[in-house]
């Protein structure tokens, strides 16, 4: 299996760093780091992680990350399964916490854009006609260097700062509590979780992997998802059961198994608490 890109720290003398990410998977380790990051996805879907909060995405998924809020743009296991027609591919900015000394985002000229570095905090998804302009913008950006870079990345912060199609991603009251020695433990309860989902996957078997007591990993994975591990494992399968319902190739039922779901009644009653609607009332919706 070919490796993805991994992302990379802003050299030492750069103000910020632009990459272009093409690969067969988007980087597999949930992480979090001190940089804001933009990205932008061109090509490619899976489900995307930010702070507390499960989600699709497709190409556009357009989002600004703040410093150390986690985030993980999984693909589907599909293009794990070395599919040469499939890849990957997006643009990813990274500037640092300290951009331009920050100094300068307290004068008024730049009052809505600092207003907008603080709202990453909590992840900003930038939807509709912006969505389109800044993923123009950012393209252009990858052939510019210098001064002219600068002033074109601060075009694009003054364009997402003054639009009204920006929406914050995890809840307000989420708080990263991880450690830098904890990535690897929630790494791999999120790789179990997106590999095993369409099956039983026990509390005893995420706590084993994590070398903790059930009780322990119980509390542990609460206070670093702001939910329990259950509910967040109903939340990946019910968004792999949207992207089902979307394609219309299989029947309710067929979903409901093909998603990790044993009986009919638990899948419909576990989508209309979360989605506010029956599966067969959100596809038809959805077609419509």
């Amino acid at each position: 299996m070919k490796k993805a890109v991994q992302k990379s720290r802003i050299p030492t003398g750069k103000a910020f760093v632009i990459k272009e990410l093409i690969a067969p998977y988007f980087d597999v380790n949930w992480h979090f780091h001190s940089e804001y990051q933009l990205f932008v996805v061109l090509k490619g879907e899976g489900t995307r992680f930010i702070g507390d909060h499960i989600q699709r995405f497709q190409a556009g998924d357009l989002v600004l990350t703040g410093p150390n809020l986690p985030h993980l743009w999984r693909s589907d296991q599909i293009y794990f399964q070395d599919q040469p027609e499939l890849e990957t591919h997006g643009i990813v900015i990274y500037f640092p916490d300290h951009f331009l000394n920050n100094a300068v985002f307290e004068l008024e000229e730049f009052g809505l854009i600092g207003q907008l570095l603080e709202k990453s905090a909590s992840g900003v998804a930038i939807v509709g006609k912006t969505r389109e302009i800044i993923q123009t913008q950012m393209k252009k950006l990858l052939e510019k260097d210098g001064v002219g870079s600068i002033i074109q990345l601060l075009e694009i912060l003054e364009i997402i700062a003054n639009s009204p199609d920006c929406q914050l991603i995890a809840d307000p009251t989420y708080v990263n509590l991880h450690k830098d020695s904890e990535r690897d433990r929630m790494g791999l309860v999120y790789e179990l979780v997106m590999k095993d989902y369409t099956n039983k996957i026990t509390l005893k078997e995420a706590a084993d992997l994590c070398n903790l007591s059930e009780s322990a990993f119980s509390r542990y994975f609460k206070s670093r998802a702001n939910q329990s591990f259950s509910a967040f494992l109903s939340q990946v399968r019910i968004h792999q059961a949207c992207k089902l319902l979307q394609e219309d190739k299989l029947n309710i039922s067929q979903i409901c198994f093909e998603c990790g779901f044993f009986t009919l009644s638990n899948f419909n009653r576990q989508f209309k608490e979360r989605m506010g609607k029956t599966p067969l009332e959100y596809r038809n919706e959805f077609l419509r």
